[in-house]
């Protein structure tokens, strides 16, 4: 189990995505990966999740043209939104959360 720090920090790595995307999640786990592995694999499964899911919007914005990306792309939105809610919880929680449907860049 990880200690309350390091339950805070992981979660606000997934909070201050809400407010910006990469310049919070990034700040806190570059400051904080190499006094916790729990921190580091949350910061690692957030910008995995974020670079994931930017590729899915680029192909759902381009899959517009089609038709097909107009409903993909609210699906996209929705989704990503539930998995941080979700995996905010977890973390703050104390587990090691690996959020579906995310390409592993990171390791």
């Amino acid at each position: 189990m990880s200690s309350n720090d390091e339950r805070l920090f992981a979660m606000l790595i997934y909070l201050l995505s809400f407010f910006t995307a990469v310049l919070g999640p990034l700040i806190i786990w570059l400051v904080k990966r190499d006094e916790s592995d729990f921190i580091d694999y949350h910061g690692k499964e957030y910008f995995n999740f974020f670079i994931s899911f930017s590729i899915y919007g680029i192909i759902s914005g381009l899959l517009v043209f089609v038709v097909i990306g107009v409903a993909l792309l609210p699906l996209i939105g929705i989704a990503a939104f539930v998995l941080t809610i979700i995996a905010l919880i977890k973390a703050y929680n104390g587990e090691k959360y690996a959020i579906p449907l995310v390409i592993r860049f990171i390791k």
